[in-house]
């Protein structure tokens, strides 16, 4: 037989398991963030591997770091002054005929299901520096998003 269709072992066709992405830019978090990321590593730390399979080991060290290389990098931001759109508001703003709300926190940090998101994102991108009642671009259209509303996110 050639040596072409021969396997040495399966482990040499197993899909790679590569690192957990890191988002681009600054690691800006709020103070909240910092801790969740702290309560985050401190929860997987205390997980006993002992009893772990292999595969499932991998995955819980591979997260791990990912976590501790966030919570290395966090830079906590000082606290909004809340006249404009910035890191760590809460916007309360009109996209066509919608009213929505919206806090401007860490990539690591957000969860559009509940009203975070991630000051990269391309909606805290278009507001940002925007003050009450001033129209900004999105999406192509001039204009589209209305700031109703700033507020400093406090601790949660």
């Amino acid at each position: 037989m050639s040596v072409a269709f021969r396997r040495e072992s399966d482990e040499e066709h197993l899909e790679p398991s590569f690192e957990i992405p890191i988002p681009p830019g600054p690691n800006l978090v709020t103070a909240r963030g910092l801790r969740l990321t702290r309560e985050k590593v401190e929860a997987l730390e205390a997980i006993p591997t002992g009893d772990m399979g292999e595969e499932e080991a991998k995955k819980l060290k591979r997260e791990l770091r990912y976590w501790r290389a966030r919570l290395a990098t966090a830079q906590v931001q000082p606290a909004a002054q809340g006249d404009a759109v910035a890191f760590g508001t809460r916007v309360a703003y009109r996209l066509g005929r919608q009213d929505k709300t919206v806090a401007i926190v860490g990539d690591d940090e957000a969860d559009p299901a509940e009203g975070r998101i991630a000051f990269s994102a391309p909606l805290a991108r278009a507001m940002m520096e925007a003050e009450k009642g001033e129209s900004v671009d999105f999406g192509g259209k001039a204009g589209a998003i209305k700031v109703l509303k700033i507020e400093v996110v406090r601790e949660e």
